[in-house]
């Protein structure tokens, strides 16, 4: 019977710890971009979005990170602007409502920082990316709550998703960029056991 106990005991103290999975709390995360437009830059986000972050300390092999953005919840401060950026002429946020990223893997681990390799979806095309993922802590708010710091920079060319729109200037150029700075600060959540 010792020997049982014993046995169970080892296969218990072996068994890796899960990670947890961290929702997503928008009321303190911003997912937001920039782009260059004629000599200056704009900068937007997007308000309404979700997603999971699975993190164990130490163990860079158990991150993972999912998240859904909703088109239509673009805002560069100018609606005219952001009525245009979701009719078909750029994100056709009828025809293809949800910008998805899913992670594949983690590399080049250093501390908190990693290389996050996923798929984005957008515009109803999907393409790898690399990006950028820091975990910035992990603490207990003051109600009790396990909460954890992420954030995630990468630069797309948004011409391989299919968003091609653009005007040539008269002096030369575009009036648009083709790289798109994405920038991700979010906050996120651990359920209560």
């Amino acid at each position: 019977m010792k020997t049982l106990v014993l046995v169970f005991a080892l296969i218990g103290a072996a068994a890796p710890a899960s990670a947890k999975t961290y929702e997503i709390d928008p009321a303190h995360s911003s997912v937001s971009f920039k782009i260059r437009h004629l000599v200056g830059r704009v900068r937007g986000r997007f308000e309404k979005f979700s997603g999971t972050v699975d993190y164990e300390k130490g163990k860079p092999a158990a991150w993972k990170a999912q998240a859904d953005i909703e088109t239509a919840s673009i805002d560069t401060s100018v609606s005219k602007r952001d009525d245009h950026l979701r009719n078909p002429d750029f994100f056709d946020a009828e025809k293809c409502p949800k910008i998805s990223f899913k992670s594949r893997k983690v590399g080049d681990v250093k501390g908190g920082s990693a290389k996050l390799y996923g798929e984005l979806t957008m515009h109803c095309v999907t393409k790898p990316v690399i990006l950028d993922f820091q975990i910035s802590g992990e603490t207990k708010d003051p109600w009790g709550n396990l909460r954890l710091g992420a954030s995630a920079t990468g630069t797309l060319h948004r011409k391989d998703w299919g968003l091609t729109w653009n005007k040539a200037l008269e002096a030369g150029g575009v009036l648009v960029g083709d790289d798109v700075e994405l920038e991700l600060d979010i906050e996120l959540t651990a359920p209560k056991p």
